[in-house]
């Protein structure tokens, strides 16, 4: 058995034969914690080896392995059972700190193999507690101190048992409960500091100053950490520290006593001062020198000492009291204080004043919301004071400002005030105060204002009753603000109207008097919310607040679909629309549609059921219902009470067939280099009426199945194909369409698109200007062979600045422009074929002088190439008699 000194750092355990096979603890192997040892309750053949003890610092990793030990079993005999024995156990005092995590050992040996069980002697385990290790270790997490106490663990097997009993005590560390604080006395007052601190131990406590022990003298008494120093003086001032201890720790407390010793002396606002109060009222004059120690307190009035007495008494603090006060106490005071280091005086006058009046009038008065009223406030004062008068309103101070221009404050004399009240509101009414206050006095009075108005809103409407179309109310009155309530108006709201509604009522008037009546005519299966609002002579008041939602009962529908009609269809269809029935009168759940039908002539109807209480549209389908063939059809309701009303009978068609002829005289056209203009003719048919039109056009060379396809609508006879490629042939068919379907294709026509538009721009423009007129000159355009043929030109000039062009059109290679406002003009030229408009020519920039006449002298002719053709145009354009 190997034994080491255990640190908390430290954990054992313990290799079998070799490295890493480590004993396993179980019941009846145990290794303590505390000491290390390995324990084997009852060896067995397996426990035959050799052991290591291993050694492991949980701080710094390492780790010390001992000597092998071997382990062998005696062949001189067998072991019988015997008792257990309890080999490992806690100590019989074990100690803990507070909130620290206690571990207590117990371990038996014995044969059979002994079990473990822990108690607390005469009270329950702690909740919080673990048995680990095959229960051979009690753990206790987070101790406090009511976990302490005798703990028992106890060993047993089949030949007895075995006890061993421990005290688990549990301490912890001074703790503050009550520090000192800095104090400052006067020489001669007594100092009183107490400090306390908890702890397990309960702490002891001393003393220090200036950090010296205090020594018992006369005048210092020290008891369960109370100080207490009698009469202090400057030698008793300094650092004083607390101490308070246990065997576990030690804790300060500091506090500074200072001690005060000065003459007297009087505040600046104490030096010299006027007291004005009215004849009656009580003074007091205060006195209140700064001094240590505490001054003694004289008072003079003039030369004579002030003598106490029924009205006139020296209160505590040196203060002068005076009641009653008369003119006789009109004069000068002087208080002294004085003590061992000086003296000081201060000087107050008083002046007792006749004692103010208010008149307050009108004193009650009833209004009507609307109308205003003013109050007179009226002061009689000692004219020697200043007056200021304050208003209020059941105590609060009316702020004029936020009033919303009803309160105006005026100040017709210096003695009176009037408070103007306008556009009077319920709110106002009231306790109207008038506070009068001078240098000397305060006196107020108060006015009371009623104000009639309208009612207030009613108490919580209460539904009690509710049926199909009816709902039974009460509600309690509201206030009547003066005037009696002459009736109720009852309102309902849901979520199908526009807010609140006036509904019908059983009685259909009812009076002031009365707190409860009937709704009717409501709606079944839908949710109502109901308030009321009360009125009398003066007007209508607010509403009640709302009640709770509810929902009448649920009813037979009683409303039919309205607008029934027909709508377009596929062949052999019979399309019925309807506008569905609002939720409102839908009358409960389970809401759908009945659709009866039959062909005209005919009877017995045919009905068909649709669910949803949204639906507007019936379809139905019988391949052997001619086209357009005349049924009568009628829409009724239903829910789950029962069946309601069908709409009117109305004839709806059935649906038409799709268009049986093709158009007719098809004819196509190219109309530029990227389009093809097509045209037909539909004969009218009395079946399979034609909704629009489909022109399907492919090119020459593909396949009709890749054909494009455009619609169009309604009764045009002609559309334009666009997007198309240029100097192409296209194939061309039309068929007419509706709702059922298409009709048969026409023949199919051919047309090609035009040549596309001469690529070459116009080039070596000249141009000479003549006042406003511009005469322009340029080369013939030669188109390409894959391009149309010139047919003219366009001359587009246009205002610099203006998107607008202007445009003439020639077939000549020259023309003459009239430039009609003053201003810089751009002109360009372009080519105009049958596959549109050519590549437009540089731009030239010409300044107008329009009204401004250029002679021939003055003519410039401008060129825009060098060319030996453009100076043949421009010999040309020199000679006058030469026309364009």
């Amino acid at each position: 058995m190997l034994y080491f000194y255990a640190f908390p750092e430290i954990i054992y355990s313990w290799v079998f034969n070799e490295f890493p096979s480590f004993v396993a603890e179980d019941s009846r192997r145990f290794i303590s914690q505390e000491t290390g040892n390995l324990y084997i309750s009852k060896v067995q053949t397996s426990d035959v080896g050799s052991y290591i003890c291993l050694v492991k610092n949980t701080v710094t990793n390492a780790r010390v392995l001992s000597p092998p030990t071997p382990l062998t079993l005696r062949n001189d005999g067998v072991m019988g059972e015997y008792e257990p024995k309890i080999e490992v156990h806690f100590p019989y005092t074990v100690t803990a700190a507070k909130g620290t995590t206690v571990k207590m050992e117990c371990f038996a040996l014995g044969n059979p193999v002994p079990t473990i069980s822990w108690r607390k002697v005469n009270d329950h385990n702690p909740s919080k507690a673990r048995l680990r290790k095959s229960q051979a270790v009690l753990e206790i997490p987070n101790v406090q101190l009511e976990d302490a106490g005798i703990y028992e663990c106890k060993a047993e097997n089949s030949r007895g048992r075995n006890v061993f009993r421990g005290q688990l005590q549990v301490y912890t560390y001074p703790h503050w409960v009550e520090k000192l604080n800095d104090t400052q006395l006067d020489s001669g007052e007594q100092l009183r500091w107490e400090c306390k601190a908890t702890g397990k131990p309960r702490p002891t406590y001393h003393w220090l100053k200036n950090g010296i022990p205090i020594g018992a003298q006369s005048r210092v008494e020290m008891v369960n950490g109370v100080l207490m120093i009698h009469s202090v003086n400057l030698s008793d001032a300094g650092m004083y520290q607390c101490v308070a201890e246990n065997k576990y720790g030690t804790i300060y407390a500091s506090a500074e006593l200072k001690i005060l010793a000065s003459a007297p002396t009087f505040a600046l606002n104490q030096m010299k001062k006027t007291i004005i109060i009215t004849r009656g009222q009580e003074v007091v004059i205060e006195c209140k020198p700064q001094a240590s120690p505490k001054p003694t307190i004289t008072w003079k009035k003039g030369d004579k000492v002030v003598r106490e007495n029924k009205r006139i008494t020296l209160l505590p603090d040196g203060s002068l009291q005076i009641l009653n006060a008369s003119k006789s106490d009109e004069g000068k005071y002087l208080c002294q204080g004085e003590n061992v280091f000086g003296s000081a005086e201060t000087i107050a006058s008083v002046f007792v004043k006749e004692p103010t009046r208010i008149d307050l009038t009108p004193k009650r008065t009833e209004l009507t919301v609307g109308e205003s009223i003013v109050l007179s406030c009226k002061a009689i004062h000692d004219n020697t004071l200043e007056v200021t008068f304050y208003w209020t309103l059941n105590g609060q101070p009316i702020d004029f400002v936020k009033e919303g221009g009803h309160f105006e404050s005026m100040r017709a004399q210096a003695s009176s005030a009037d408070l103007m009240i306008r556009n009077i509101l319920l709110m106002h009414a009231g306790r109207y105060g008038c506070r009068v206050q001078t240098t000397a006095d305060s006196v107020s009075d108060e006015a009371e204002l009623l104000v009639r108005g309208p009612p207030g809103p009613p108490g919580i409407v209460i539904v009690e009753e509710i049926t199909e179309t009816t709902a039974t109310l009460s509600w309690s009155p509201g206030a009547d603000n003066h005037s009696p309530i002459s009736l109720y108006n009852l309102q309902a709201r849901s979520p199908f109207s526009l807010g609140w509604q006036t509904v019908k009522t059983v009685p259909e008037n009812i009076s002031g008097d009365m707190e409860s009546a009937v709704a009717v005519e409501l709606n079944p299966w839908v949710e109502y919310e109901f308030r009321v609002v009360a009125t009398n002579k003066i007007g209508t008041g607010d509403p009640s607040a709302p009640s709770r939602v509810i929902r009448t009962s649920e009813a037979v529908p009683k409303t039919a679909p309205a607008n029934v009609s027909g709508r377009s269809g596929r062949r052999h269809e019979l399309v019925i629309a309807w506008e569905p029935v609002s939720e409102e009168f839908q009358n409960g759940e389970g809401f759908g549609y009945i659709v009866a039908f039959r062909p005209n002539g005919t009877r017995g109807w045919k009905e068909k059921m649709v669910t949803p209480s949204d639906a507007s549209m019936f379809i139905y389908r019988d391949e052997s219902v001619p086209p357009l063939t005349p049924f009568e059809v009628k829409v009724g309701v239903y829910n789950n009470k029962g069946d309601g009303p069908f709409s009117p009978i109305v004839v709806i068609c059935s649906a038409e067939g799709e268009p049986s002829a093709a158009p007719t005289d098809v004819k196509a056209t190219g109309l530029s280099v990227s389009e093809i203009l097509v045209a037909w003719k539909h004969i009218k048919e009395s079946l399979g009426r034609p909704q629009g039109f489909e022109v399907g056009y492919w090119k020459d060379m593909e396949q009709e199945e890749a054909a494009e396809k455009v619609k169009t609508e309604g009764n045009e006879s002609s559309t334009i194909l666009t997007g198309l490629e240029g100097n192409t042939l296209y194939h061309l068919t039309v068929r007419a369409y509706n709702v059922a379907g298409y009709g048969p294709p026409s023949g199919a026509v051919h047309a090609a698109t035009k040549k596309s538009p001469p690529s070459q721009a116009p080039s070596n423009i000249m141009w000479m200007q003549d006042g406003s007129h511009v005469s322009l000159g340029w080369e013939p355009v030669r188109p390409l062979a894959n391009e149309s043929d010139v047919m003219g030109y366009k001359v587009l000039f246009r205002q610099e600045g203006h998107s607008n062009s202007q445009v003439i059109e020639t077939q000549k290679t020259s023309a003459v422009v009239l430039l009609p406002d003053v201003g810089v003009y751009i002109i360009e030229v372009r080519a105009v074929s049958e596959g549109g408009d050519g590549t437009a020519s540089s731009q030239i920039r010409v300044p107008s002088f329009s009204g401004g006449k250029v002679t021939s002298s003055q003519s410039t002719l401008h060129v825009f190439s060098t060319s030996s053709s453009s100076i043949t145009l421009l010999l040309a354009l020199m000679v006058p008699s030469t026309s364009w």
